[in-house]
């Protein structure tokens, strides 16, 4: 099976063009005030269209009510809602009737205890996502550049397909996916020369490394 790469918080047409030549089989975008990659729906709904048909997209957000996830459904059209927050199971459950799109619930790793909340969630998501553990304090959930050890994982039995996140970069993602075995990879920070600023030659960089281990992984 083919390794699924998403590239997340892309915010202009020219980084998002390079992924999309880069052939990113994702392209996520954020809408959280706090962070530094969140879009206005005036931006989203141009890099929308862009991305149509070229890539699935995806909308990253955070505990968000239903009249924000009315307005980004209606204005992106996303393949795909990624959920950051601390949704319980029940509003995954919820959101997934509402707006009649899959879901991809994310679960912040530090310890192997984190993993306890997985069997409910995988009950009614569609995907998920492992991230780093934002540290204590932190303004945001994800796209910090941390990593967790991977080890976590590595025992993982899990029928859903699931993506690994959190500090990867085009140097460390083979090793990733070697450990955690994940059918996807989802970068962020890993392609940024500052937070929330993409850089076109880093995504280039990334998206090749990943696709070499994907070649691995054949053999």
């Amino acid at each position: 099976m083919s390794l699924l790469v998403k590239i997340c918080g892309l915010s202009t047409r020219e980084t998002l063009d390079a992924a999309l030549e880069a052939g990113a089989d994702m392209v996520g975008f954020v809408f959280f005030p706090p962070s530094p990659r969140h879009l206005s729906l005036e931006t989203a709904r141009e890099l929308g269209r862009q991305a149509k048909g070229r890539a699935a997209k995806v909308a990253l957000t955070v505990d968000a009510d239903d009249a924000t996830l009315e307005n980004i459904v209606e204005t992106l059209r996303p393949d795909l809602l990624q959920l950051h927050g601390k949704e319980t199971i029940a509003r995954v459950r919820d959101i997934k009737a509402k707006f009649a799109l899959p879901v991809m619930k994310v679960i912040a790793v530090e310890t192997a205890a984190d993993l306890v909340v997985l069997p409910g969630y995988a009950s009614v998501a569609d995907r998920i996502l492992f991230d780093a553990r934002a540290p204590r304090g932190a303004t945001r959930p994800g796209g910090l550049g941390a990593v967790f050890d991977w080890n976590v994982l590595a025992k993982l039995d899990l029928a859903l397909p699931y993506f690994v996140s959190g500090g990867l970069t085009a140097d460390n993602v083979a090793e990733a996916v070697r450990v955690t075995r994940a059918g996807g990879v989802d970068v962020s920070s890993g392609v940024e020369s500052a937070p929330g600023v993409k850089d076109s030659e880093m995504i280039r960089h990334f998206i090749r490394a990943a696709r070499a281990t994907e070649e691995l992984m054949v053999r």
